[in-house]
């Protein structure tokens, strides 16, 4: 058996989404490598070696059994599957969505073809010194024999070194964990809770699942509903409240974040197309009483799909009392989400278009809704 090691790296990005990029890359390395121990600050600084927009840098540490040579493969994998292509023509440096170096391997001292450890021009870069103090200020340079504190404190490179107030974490169960509880919203038929249960089983999620199926008015409602509109709005919402504040109010311990299949706002956004304007009125009142004690999503996520995906969804999972449901209906409540994501700015909203992905069929489109709600959720941490 391989005997664990630490090697520690260093990440930037001058890029594209340059915080997501360097928190996708955490994610890649602790799949493809093993467990990241440590992060640094973030910090800012200017090209280095050419000209080109500022970098967002930082250095991480990890625990891995593979061999040096193993992880510069897996590193090079990581940066083609980010989308980078190294500069391969001998002119020099050039702005990079994604830039992954190996620091240390322990203390090796190594010396090929392929690879030179420690890297030989860490200590000619703050840009490196200055996030690797924050994570191993008193790890010896094997050849040097002087730590990271003293290595930067005798960097002739002069550049501004600027510490961010930015925040990346180990792995998505941690930057789910910071965020407790993701709500993720949809019409009739868009997968959400389909979503919900891949990500809470992905990422030890504790499910909160809308309970709709033995509601006595919904077929009735299908029928006739001027007729079975306020029952079932009424019905709806005294069960989503009681629900929702008994599965919001109490956290797992086993488990670290929430992530439900709704939010409780539906409840105000269906009742809006099917009331009448004097039963919605009244509905409106007992709401707004019910929504000030509930508690509100960190992430929330509506899942678009068009009207004739919808229509295919439904179709497909069989369920006799939405058969009839029309194709306008369906529009009333995409148009009632959408004016509801406008009213609230406030809310931690996130779009999410998958008309044209399959997320229970495709890994890589389960991989990229994951990905959206992982570079968003950085987005709104910093």
């Amino acid at each position: 058996m391989n005997r664990t090691k630490t090697a520690y790296l260093s990440i930037g990005s001058n890029l594209g989404e340059k915080l997501p990029n360097l928190q996708q890359a955490i994610v890649l390395l602790g799949k493809e490598l093993g467990r990241v121990i440590a992060i640094s600050k973030v910090y800012e600084c200017p090209a280095w070696g050419f000209v080109g927009a500022n970098f967002l840098n930082i250095c991480i540490s990890l625990e891995t059994t593979f061999s040096p040579n193993q992880i510069l493969e897996r590193i090079l994998d990581i940066e083609q599957m980010m989308g980078r292509r190294r500069n391969l023509d001998g002119k020099g440096y050039v702005s990079r969505n994604i830039d992954i170096d190996i620091l240390y391997f322990d203390s090796e001292i190594i010396n090929s073809g392929d690879l030179t450890l420690p890297h030989p021009k860490m200590t000619e870069r703050r840009f490196v010194l200055g996030p690797l103090a924050d994570i191993a200020p008193q790890f010896y340079h094997p050849i040097l024999k002087k730590d990271t504190r003293n290595l930067l404190q005798e960097c002739k490179d002069k550049s501004i070194l600027e510490k961010t107030p930015y925040v990346l974490y180990t792995s998505r169960e941690s930057l789910f964990m910071h965020k407790q509880f993701m709500a993720i919203e949809g019409n009739i038929g868009a997968g959400k809770t389909s979503l919900a249960k891949k990500i809470a089983f992905d990422f030890n999620g504790k499910l909160v699942l809308e309970r709709f199926a033995d509601n006595p008015f919904l077929p009735n409602f299908y029928r006739d509903q001027a007729r079975y509109a306020f029952p079932l709005e009424m019905s709806f919402l005294a069960d989503r409240y009681q629900q929702f504040t008994d599965d919001t109010s109490q956290y797992d311990l086993f488990k670290n974040f929430m992530v439900s299949d709704y939010d409780i706002f539906k409840s105000l956004i269906f009742a809006k197309i099917t009331l009448q304007k004097q039963e919605f009125d009244l509905y409106r009142k007992i709401f707004n009483v019910m929504y000030k004690e509930v508690k509100k999503p960190k992430i929330y996520v509506y899942l678009y799909q068009n009207t004739h995906r919808l229509l295919e969804n439904i179709k497909k999972r069989g369920r006799d009392y939405e058969q009839e449901i029309h194709p306008e209906y369906l529009e009333k409540i995409n148009r009632g989400y959408f004016d509801y994501i406008k009213g609230y700015p406030e809310l931690s909203s996130l779009v999410l278009d998958i008309s044209e992905l399959d997320f229970l069929e495709h890994p890589e489109d389960y991989e990229k809704i994951v990905r959206a709600i992982q570079d968003f959720a950085v987005s709104q941490s910093n």
